[in-house]
């Protein structure tokens, strides 16, 4: 189907492109020192959950961690005292974004530190996503547990306020560094907590680009599972931009 988002710009919902990581059994990406998620077959009260076993329907029970099994959006409640859900914060859903492929560069102390550039002048986008290269499949499978990943320069905190960027997505398990102390500067910083609680910002966190999808502007449809907590599984969604000829 075409949705046209002004006089000559239009989108095509039939073609999109999914950036998320889905949550399965004894999956082996995973981040934050978490077990592989479970799913187990309900056996209560005579009651049996799967048609496999003889039961009438497929009833199954399910624990994992959303910031360490996939594709996770967060609220600024992941860092705040007060739990802010990422469900009841995030009152729109599609929104004009910036594709952009950065290299992690080597620091003396083994850190891959990501500087974010600055972006094209007259750039009018609400979202900015990134890909670390060299870009590979195994980000679908990755154990980053005491991989030390990279993470971004805080710097970068500079060109996301002088654009107005509120929803910022990465194919890496978080903005900070996996061990810094507690510290997390940059999750502080992007949220100005606690000076400010940005609530009208979420961060999006082990997405996947594929190489086939080219840097550049799209339309970011950020969907999320309706989890009341400061962070919920989430499925972002791009669609190409077309310009009538």
């Amino acid at each position: 189907m075409r949705f046209y988002l002004n006089e000559k710009e239009f989108i095509e919902t039939d073609f999109p492109i999914d950036l998320s990581i889905g949550i399965a059994e004894n999956q082996t990406l995973s981040a934050w020192y978490v077990t592989p998620p479970k799913m187990e077959v309900v056996r209560e009260n005579g009651f049996l959950g799967s048609v496999e076993e003889g039961g009438d329907v497929n009833f199954r029970s399910i624990w994992f961690n959303p910031h360490g099994h996939g594709t996770h959006t967060e609220s600024c409640g992941h860092i705040t005292k007060e739990i802010f859900s990422v469900n009841k914060v995030l009152k729109t859903y599609f929104f004009r974004a910036l594709l952009i492929s950065l290299q992690p560069e080597e620091q003396d102390n083994g850190d891959r530190v990501i500087t974010i550039p600055s972006l094209p002048k007259g750039i009018n986008v609400e979202a900015l996503i990134i890909r670390t290269v060299p870009n590979s499949e195994q980000k679908i499978t990755q154990n980053y547990a005491e991989t030390n990943p990279p993470f971004l320069a805080l710097e970068g905190i500079k060109v996301l306020n002088e654009h107005g960027i509120k929803h910022l997505l990465l194919d890496l398990p978080s903005v900070d560094k996996e061990k810094d102390g507690g510290e997390l500067a940059f999750h502080h910083s992007f949220w100005e907590v606690p000076q400010n609680n940005r609530l009208d910002r979420t961060i999006t966190e082990l997405i996947f680009v594929d190489d086939a999808t080219q840097d550049g502007e799209y339309i970011l449809e950020l969907q999320l599972a309706p989890f009341e907590n400061d962070a919920s599984p989430s499925r972002p969604i791009l669609y190409a931009i077309s310009t009538l000829n």
